[in-house]
C-alpha cells in the first residue's frame, strides 16, 4: 500500500479529532502543520501514536513540496486564502494526490464557486470531508435494509439533527467570519446525511434532485441578556451587534428523476442542547421498514460523584461538548470512528491512490452550500425556496445572507436588556 503523506492547514479542534481518527487508518504519515496556532501538541500526539515525524512550517506553500494531500482544516474565513496559496504552489510546479476540505466548503456560493473553478483547473482529486454520511450506523443501515429497500422501495422522509452547547471558538460565533450561527456550522451535516439516507440503493449522494427548501431560523438562549455577557465576556462576540441563529429546523424535498417520486429530509440543530453532550440522531422510514439512531446510546456509562468530581481533568475525553464532570455520565470509547472520520480518512486514502476524487467531492460540498444558502433564504422571506427555478438559483449564486453579513439583527429576535 502506497504511503502518502499529509500536510494539515489548521492547527484547531477538528485537526486533533482526525488525528485521533488517523491512528486507525493504515498507509497514512503524518508529515506537517501549518497553523496560526501551537501545534506542539499535535507533533507529539502524532509522534507518540507513531503516525510520523511532523514539523510546523511556516506557510502552505513551504509544507507543499513535503506532502502528497493538504488537508484544508483553517477556519471558514481564510478558506479562500490558503487555496489560492495552494493553486498557486501546483502551478508552479508542486505535486499533490489530493486535496482534503473540511466542511463546510465555504460560506456561500460565491466562495465556494471560486474555490471549485481554482482547483479544477488543476486536475487535482477533491475531498469533501462529511463525516456523518461516513457513520457506521448509516452505512450500515443502508447495507442492512438494502434488500428491503430494493423490494419494497426506498425511504421517504427521514429526520436528522445535531445538538450541543455550542462551539469552543471565538470565529464560529461570529457570523461574520464562520458564515452564519448554528445552520452554517452544523446544517451542512444534517442536509447531507438526509439527502444520503433518502438515497436508492447504488445511487451516487447527489442522485436525488434537491426541490425546494423551507427553514426556521431563531435566536432562543444566546440573545437573552446573560448568555449574550458570557459570550461577549469569553469570546469578544456581542449578539447585541451581531448575532446569529442558534437554533434551525427545516424540510428538504427531493425528487426521484427515475420515478419522479417526491421524498422530504426534516433537519434540527441547536447549539443549546445542555444535556449530556454531542448528539447525532437520524430516523426513516420506508413502506414497511425503519431505522433510527442516536449516538448518545452507548454501551459504556460511568458514575462520578460529587466526592470524586473534583479529580476529573477532561471531560470531553469521554463525549464530544461534554456538560457535566459528575453524575451518570454516557462515554463513547471511539468518538473518532463512532462520527465517521474515521471511514471518510480511509475513503479518501484510496481514491486518492487510485487518482480520483473521493465518493463526496468539492462539487457535491457545493451542493451543500447551495441547500444550506437556500435556508438563510427560506427563513429571512418567510417562504418555501423553490429550487426547480432559474432565477432562484441564479439568485443563489450570488447571495449572501444577512446573518452572514453581520445583520442577523434584522431578522432574529433579540431581547432587550
Amino acid at each position: 500500500m502506497e504511503t502518502l503523506r499529509y500536510g494539515f492547514v489548521g492547527g484547531g479542534f477538528v485537526t486533533a479529532f482526525h488525528l485521533r481518527a488517523l491512528c486507525q487508518v493504515r498507509g497514512i504519515e503524518v508529515a506537517g502543520f501549518v497553523s496560526k496556532d501551537p501545534v506542539d501538541h499535535l507533533i507529539r500526539f502524532a509522534t507518540e501514536n507513531r503516525l510520523g515525524q511532523p514539523r510546523a512550517f511556516q506557510s502552505v506553500r513551504e509544507m507543499m513540496p513535503e506532502v502528497d494531500v493538504v488537508a484544508v482544516f483553517a477556519p471558514n474565513f481564510v478558506r479562500m486564502e490558503i487555496v489560492e496559496e495552494i493553486v498557486d504552489g501546483l502551478k508552479g510546479g508542486t505535486p499533490l494526490k489530493g486535496l482534503i476540505a473540511e466542511k463546510p466548503l465555504a460560506r456561500n456560493m460565491a466562495e465556494g464557486r471560486k474555490m471549485i473553478e481554482l482547483v479544477g483547473a488543476t486536475g487535482v482529486p477533491t475531498a469533501y470531508f462529511e463525516n456523518q454520511i461516513h457513520m457506521k450506523a448509516v452505512m450500515g443501515s443502508k447495507a442492512q435494509l438494502e434488500p428491503v429497500m430494493q423490494t419494497m422501495g426506498p425511504p421517504v422522509l427521514v429526520r436528522s439533527g445535531e445538538e450541543h452547547a455550542g462551539p469552543h471558538s471565538g470565529w464560529f460565533w461570529d457570523p461574520t467570519r464562520q458564515g452564519g450561527g448554528v445552520m452554517s456550522d452544523m446544517g451542512c451535516h444534517c442536509l447531507a446525511v438526509g439527502w444520503f439516507a433518502l438515497t436508492p440503493p447504488g445511487k451516487p449522494p447527489a442522485f436525488l434532485q434537491p426541490q425546494s427548501v423551507m427553514a426556521d431560523l431563531s435566536l432562543l438562549k444566546w440573545g437573552q441578556p446573560r448568555w449574550r455577557k458570557e459570550l461577549l465576556n469569553r469570546y469578544g462576540v456581542d449578539y447585541s451587534e451581531t448575532p446569529a441563529e442558534d437554533f434551525a429546523t427545516g424540510m428538504v424535498t427531493y425528487r426521484n428523476p427515475e420515478t419522479g417520486a417526491l421524498v422530504k429530509a426534516q433537519f434540527t440543530v441547536s447549539w443549546m442542547y445542555d444535556k449530556q453532550g454531542l448528539r447525532l440522531s437520524l430516523d426513516g422510514i420506508g413502506p414497511g421498514y425503519a431505522f433510527e439512531m442516536n449516538s448518545l446510546r452507548s454501551p459504556l456509562e460511568v458514575f462520578i460523584g460529587d466526592v470524586a468530581a473534583a479529580s476529573l481533568a477532561d471531560t470531553e475525553m469521554a463525549l464530544e461538548k461534554q456538560q457535566a464532570s459528575r453524575g451518570l455520565l454516557t462515554v463513547q470509547p471511539n468518538e473518532a470512528d463512532l462520527y465517521g472520520y474515521t471511514d471518510e480518512n480511509v475513503e479518501a486514502a484510496a481514491a486518492f491512490r487510485q487518482g480520483r476524487s473521493a465518493l463526496l467531492d468539492w462539487n457535491y460540498g457545493l451542493e451543500i452550500v447551495r441547500l444550506n444558502a437556500a435556508a438563510y433564504l427560506s427563513a429571512e422571506r418567510g417562504a418555501v425556496v423553490d429550487l426547480t427555478d432559474q432565477a432562484t438559483l441564479d439568485e443563489l449564486e450570488k447571495y449572501v445572507p444577512l446573518i452572514q453579513q453581520g445583520r442577523g439583527a434584522e431578522v432574529l429576535a433579540v431581547p432587550e436588556g
